[in-house]
């Protein structure tokens, strides 16, 4: 009877070298992961010259566009803490709503990740519409209340299908593999990630029309295919999104799916030399297969991730139990804020090389200039907010991207160089 314990305590310690060793590989395959994805065809060692932001802003705008931009960053604070103290009550009550399930164990957690994923809505609900209030006071977006908030609503369908899909795997394979079930898990949600990159154009592009269909873009479709060509990605498509107000645009897809959408309201505000360096960002991204990357960098945070949500479900017997559920939803949503401005930077990485690349293909500093200030101005943002807020956005300050136009002029010979 005393052999026993003994046993188990002497087979625990000889698997506790084996398994440092294997997490001490992991983390390495990790760094090595992430230097390959932080990789840039941007200059290494590039100095930024420092630049005014009164030499672009007049001072009336640099002190409303701060103002705006306080607000809502208070606004998301608030936002989030309400959110932590929901996912917190849920965690500890949540598991009573199993009594009302006949579902089976997966089913019943596939139904708890979307009653949670509902009550994230919700909480988040009364800061959204503070926020947009707060936009259509300064004339920034023009959208109705009741028109956000159904599209929030009916947007909420993709989310339930993919957190159900990731419960469904992660369960199955907790069941399977019990605590070490994060690993295998990794690999099946980085295929989800890929797939809903490949497929994510066909739904941003509902409401749009090609841009060689669009009235008075003949001209532009035709800066589009040549820059297109330059940058290594011909006969990529270009929609015009029909809906969006707030001027913007994207690059979404990879190989058969890859396309550009631009915002109708973009096309009518801007000049064509400010449209061409918008369209020669967006073919950059491409051009790097930035799409790729970012589910690269996804799936780089989704392992340690899965790793905290297996650590956390533990007291509730593993993420193979129903009523770990909440717990698993709460420790994602704050692994996701603890590492924010860590995926940030690398988003803001990725859109430098795609600024660079646009310089590159149309040696227009000063249109890339006129376009971060006509930008900042219709969507009145800060330009140079401070560092902490800095450090939390997915695109660098406007200002950096006006400095990193300074430091191309002058690797290039001059202003205007070219």
């Amino acid at each position: 009877m005393s052999d026993e314990p003994r046993r188990a305590r002497d087979g625990s310690g000889r698997r506790r070298p084996l398994v440092a060793v294997a997490l001490a590989a992991g983390a390495l395959l990790w760094a090595l992961a992430a230097r390959a994805l932080w990789q840039s065809t941007v200059p290494g060692g590039l100095r930024l010259p420092h630049a005014d932001p009164r030499a672009t802003f007049s001072a009336d705008f640099l002190g409303r566009s701060a103002s705006y931009e306080r607000f809502l960053a208070i606004d998301a604070l608030l936002g989030t803490i309400v959110l932590v103290a929901v996912l917190v009550i849920y965690a500890r009550r949540g598991q009573r709503l199993m009594k009302e399930s006949a579902a089976g164990p997966i089913g019943t957690g596939m139904l708890l990740g979307m009653l949670g994923l509902g009550i994230v809505w919700l909480a988040e609900l009364p800061f959204d519409l503070a926020a947009l209030w707060w936009e259509r006071r300064h004339d920034v977006v023009h959208v109705g209340y009741v028109k956000h908030v159904l599209d929030g609503f009916l947007g909420l369908s993709g989310p339930f299908v993919a957190i159900s899909f990731a419960l469904l795997i992660a369960m199955w394979l907790a069941r399977k593999l019990r605590s070490w079930w994060w690993v295998a898990a990794a690999p099946f949600f980085v295929a989800l990630a890929l797939l809903l990159s490949f497929v994510a154009p066909y739904l941003l592009t509902v409401d749009s029309e090609p841009l060689d269909k669009h009235s008075g873009s003949a001209q532009t479709a035709a800066d589009a295919r040549a820059l297109a060509r330059a940058e290594g990605v011909p006969d990529t498509p270009v929609y015009v999104d029909l809906v969006q107000d707030q001027p913007n645009a994207g690059a979404a897809g990879f190989g058969p799916t890859r396309r550009v959408i631009v915002r109708d309201s973009l096309l009518s505000g801007f000049d064509r030399r400010e449209v061409r360096v918008v369209l020669a960002h967006e073919f950059g991204h491409l051009r790097h297969r930035h799409t790729l990357k970012a589910v690269g960098w996804l799936a780089l945070f989704l392992l340690p991730a899965a790793g905290v949500v297996a650590l956390a479900t533990r007291r509730r017997g593993g993420l193979a139990r129903p009523e770990a559920v909440p717990v698993a939803l709460l420790a994602f949503v704050a692994f996701g804020i603890a590492t924010q401005p860590l995926l940030a930077a690398t988003t803001r990485r990725l859109e430098t090389e795609a600024d660079w690349t646009a310089l590159q293909t149309t040696r227009d500093p000063a249109g890339a200039r006129a376009l971060f200030r006509d930008l900042g101005t219709a969507t009145l943002t800060d330009p140079d907010p401070p560092a902490w807020r800095s450090l939390l956005g997915d695109h660098p300050t406007l200002m950096r991207r006006i400095e990193l136009t300074r430091a191309w002029e002058a690797r290039a010979g001059g202003p205007g160089a070219g």
